[in-house]
């Protein structure tokens, strides 16, 4: 029988947020790895898929889906049972997608000034200037998640959501960024938390390899 969902993806992308949830929620998927290095996200059939010519994509039964935020809420939506979001309280909810809005509009798009100026500048002295400003930008989202946004011992608090795998994700790559972890202590034992996760150590095992 066909899988349900196919999760288009790149090693070292937010998609790995999206592929945790789909373990989380024990749903049946294929992965189709889009190799970002021979710009595969540019090609005709993926753009048929994404226009975006971005990752991740979710096919699912009805079209596919992107972003996300979106693609978390669906996923926790679909999989009730799995409990990866407080669906029958919609102030919490709000909450989750708040946090998760965060995530993707602002502290993504900051860690994105790193290495992808070119998306909002054509100078190169525009690019350097944007890379300066990185460890500032992305450690002050990182503050502000650590003081004011993650409750413990998960991001919303007692229960795990689909918020944990995204600020996982995200936390990968803040080193590189220029954030000092020992200023987040909360975040970088969030980080660790996941880490020991099965369902976490499947989906970076997976796409390490390229299978399912």
């Amino acid at each position: 029988m066909h899988p349900m969902f196919t999760l288009y993806y790149a090693a070292h992308t937010c998609s790995l947020a999206s592929h945790i949830a789909l373990e989380d929620a024990g749903a049946d998927y294929d992965l189709h790895r889009i190799a970002l290095a021979t710009t595969q996200q540019q090609s005709a059939d993926y753009l048929a898929i994404n226009p975006k010519a971005r990752v991740p994509a979710l096919a699912t039964p009805r079209g596919v889906l992107t972003e996300t935020p979106a693609m978390l809420a669906f996923i926790a939506q679909s999989f009730p049972q799995a409990q990866l979001a407080p669906l029958d309280d919609p102030f919490a909810f709000a909450e989750l997608q708040a946090f998760n809005c965060y995530l993707c509009s602002t502290l993504h798009v900051a860690h994105a000034h790193r290495m992808r100026g070119h998306r909002w500048a054509y100078e190169e002295s525009s690019f350097a200037d944007m890379q300066r400003k990185v460890p500032d930008s992305v450690g002050a989202c990182y503050e502000l998640i650590e003081t004011r946004m993650l409750r413990g011992p998960w991001v919303m608090g007692e229960r795990y959501s689909i918020a944990d795998p995204y600020l996982f994700t995200l936390a990968q790559w803040l080193e590189d960024d220029g954030v000092d972890p020992a200023r987040i202590p909360g975040v970088i034992a969030h980080r660790a938390r996941m880490a020991a996760r099965a369902q976490v150590q499947q989906a970076i095992a997976q796409e390490l390899t390229g299978s399912n």
